[in-house]
C-alpha cells in the first residue's frame, strides 16, 4: 500500500494565509477540511500552518509532518434518513511547526504579509489569562500570551498598518471565546505596558470572532483503520473519522465573509452579527435533547445515542419535547425552526457514530440547569406546561440516586451534590427530598420560592410515576 506524502498524492502550491493553533482531530477534520472544500471550489487559496502550542511532543504533528500535511476525511452519517459516506483527501496543509522548538520559522511566518487569519483549538482551558506571562519568551507559555505578542510583533514590523491587523477564529467550546481572548490581549497589552497606539490597533485593525462549531469527530478508527486504509488506498496514518452533519457559525464583523468566503463553497458557515441567538437555539434543541435523554434512556438498558433512538418510546419522547416543548420558547419562523430542528436530530439516527451516553451523562446536573430548566421557565411564562422536559429531571435525579432501574450508574459529577442526592433520598417525602436538591444546585439565585416550589412538585409527581410504574411505563404514559 502506498504511503501518503507529496511524493504519492498532489496538492496545490498555496500562500500560507491562516495559522492554525492545534493539530488534533476536530480542526483537521473541521477547519481544514472546509478549507479544502474552499480551495477546490475556487472561492479561496489559502494554505495552512499548523502550530503546535505546546512544548510537549507531539506523535500527531510528527506523523503530519511526515505525511507533508495531507491526511484524510472519513465522513458517516445519516441524510435524509439514509446512510452516506464521503471521503476527502485534505490538502490545505502547508507547513507543520512546533512554536517552540522551530521559533525562527514560526516567527518569520508571524510577520508574513500573506498572514490573514488565526484558528485555534487549544482546549476551554486554553483561552486563560496566565499574569506574568513573558511576552519576551520565544514563544509565552499561554495562548492568550502568545497572541499578544505575535499582534505586538507585527505591529512592529508593519509599523502599525492597519492591513497588517489579524481575524480571530477561535474554535474552543466556551461561550464568547473570540470576545474572551481579545479582553485576554488587552489584558496582556496594558500590563506590559504595550502603549495606547498598540491598544489602539488591536482594537480597530483586528477582529475577534465568537463561534460556534458543531461536528461530532471521533478521529482515527483505530479498530478498522486496516479496512479503511485499503478503501482510500493510502497507507494514511492520520484519518479522521467524522459526522456528515457540521455546522460553523462564526458572530462579529461581516468582513470575515470577504476574508474567508467559505459559504460561496456551499459549505454549512453561518455568518452573523450576534452569535448569542443562535447558541440558545442550538443549545436548547441539540445539547438539551441530549441531556434529556440520557438518564431516560439509561434507565431502559441504553449504551448509546443510536441504542436509545432504537427504543421507539424514546424516539418519540425526544421528537415529541422538541416539537412540542423547546421550540416554542424559540423565537423565529416555526418552519425555519422545523427544518433545522430536524437536520439536528437526524443526527441521532447515526449508525456509525458510537456516541455514549454516560458520556453525555458527565456534569449532568449542571448541564440540565443551562440547557432545559430555561425551557421549562419559558413554557411557564407563556402560560403553558413542560411535562416530558421536567420528566427528564425527575429521571436524572433517580439515577443519580442509585434508586433507579440503573442501579449500577456511577454519577461523574460534583461529588457533594451526589453525596446529599443519596444521603438524603427519601422515598415517603419526594417532595422534601427534591426541593432540598433544588436549593443544592443555587436555583434560588435564578429563581422565586413560588417557581421552585412548582418544580419541586411537578418533578417530585414525575418521579412518583417512575418509581411506580418503571421508566417505559412513565413514558408510555407521559406520551399517551
Amino acid at each position: 500500500m502506498k504511503k501518503l506524502d507529496a511524493t504519492t498524492a498532489a496538492r496545490p502550491e498555496l500562500p500560507i494565509t491562516i495559522m492554525q493553533f492545534g493539530a488534533g482531530n476536530f480542526l483537521r477534520g473541521f477547519v481544514d477540511w472546509m478549507i479544502t472544500r474552499a480551495n477546490e471550489a475556487g472561492v479561496t487559496r489559502d494554505g495552512v500552518a499548523v502550530i503546535q502550542a505546546t512544548d510537549r511532543p507531539s506523535q500527531t504533528l510528527r506523523q503530519l509532518a511526515e505525511q507533508d500535511g495531507l491526511f484524510h476525511v472519513y465522513l458517516e452519517g445519516i441524510k435524509d434518513r439514509r446512510p452516506v459516506k464521503e471521503v476527502d483527501l485534505v490538502t490545505c496543509v502547508r507547513s507543520v511547526l512546533s512554536a517552540h522548538n522551530q521559533f525562527e520559522e514560526y516567527d518569520r511566518l508571524v510577520i508574513s504579509p500573506d498572514l490573514r487569519v488565526i484558528v485555534s483549538n487549544t482546549t476551554e482551558a486554553g483561552i486563560e489569562f496566565v499574569s506574568g506571562d513573558d511576552l519576551s519568551a520565544r514563544p509565552p507559555q499561554s495562548f492568550p500570551a502568545k497572541v499578544t505578542a505575535i499582534l505586538y510583533r507585527r505591529f512592529e514590523h508593519f509599523r502599525g498598518d492597519p492591513a497588517a491587523g489579524l481575524s480571530f477564529l477561535c474554535c474552543e467550546l466556551i461561550e464568547d471565546n473570540g470576545s474572551t481572548l481579545r479582553e485576554h490581549v488587552l489584558r496582556h497589552a496594558a500590563d506590559n505596558d504595550l502603549g495606547a497606539e498598540f491598544d489602539a490597533w488591536v482594537r480597530t485593525a483586528c477582529h475577534f470572532y465568537d463561534t460556534l462549531v458543531d461536528r461530532i469527530v471521533p478521529g482515527f478508527p483505530q479498530g478498522e483503520i486496516e479496512a479503511v486504509q485499503a478503501e482510500i488506498g493510502f497507507a494514511d496514518e492520520l484519518v479522521v473519522k467524522a459526522e456528515h452533519f457540521y455546522v460553523w457559525a462564526i458572530g462579529g464583523n461581516p468582513a470575515i465573509r470577504e476574508v474567508l468566503p467559505l459559504d460561496r463553497a456551499g459549505l454549512n458557515v453561518l455568518f452573523m452579527d450576534d452569535i448569542r441567538p443562535f447558541r440558545a437555539k442550538k443549545v436548547r434543541i441539540l445539547n438539551g435533547a441530549h441531556t434529556a435523554m440520557s438518564a431516560i434512556a439509561l434507565q431502559l438498558g441504553c449504551e448509546t445515542v443510536r441504542d436509545a433512538f432504537a427504543v421507539p418510546l424514546v424516539e418519540a419522547l425526544i421528537n415529541r419535547l422538541v416539537a412540542d416543548e423547546v421550540l416554542p420558547t424559540i423565537e423565529g419562523d416555526r418552519q425555519e425552526l422545523e427544518a433545522f430542528a430536524q437536520q439536528i436530530l437526524e443526527r441521532f439516527y447515526n449508525p456509525s457514530l458510537q456516541h455514549q451516553l454516560g458520556d453525555i451523562a458527565l456534569n449532568a446536573l449542571s448541564k440540565w440547569v443551562t440547557r432545559n430548566l430555561p425551557v421549562v421557565l419559558d413554557r411557564w411564562a407563556a402560560d403553558a406546561h413542560a411535562p416530558l422536559t421536567v420528566l427528564s429531571l425527575a429521571a436524572l435525579l433517580l439515577l443519580y440516586s442509585g434508586r433507579s432501574e440503573n442501579s449500577q450508574f456511577v454519577p461523574r459529577d460534583d461529588a457533594r451534590t451526589v453525596q446529599l442526592l443519596r444521603s438524603t433520598f427519601d422515598r415517603e417525602d419526594l417532595p422534601g427530598w427534591i426541593t432540598g436538591v433544588l436549593n443544592c444546585l443555587l436555583l434560588p439565585a435564578t429563581m422565586d420560592a413560588a417557581a421552585i416550589s412548582r418544580l419541586s412538585t411537578e418533578t417530585s409527581r414525575a418521579a412518583e410515576l417512575i418509581l411506580e410504574r418503571g421508566m417505559a411505563g412513565a413514558l408510555q404514559e407521559a406520551l399517551a
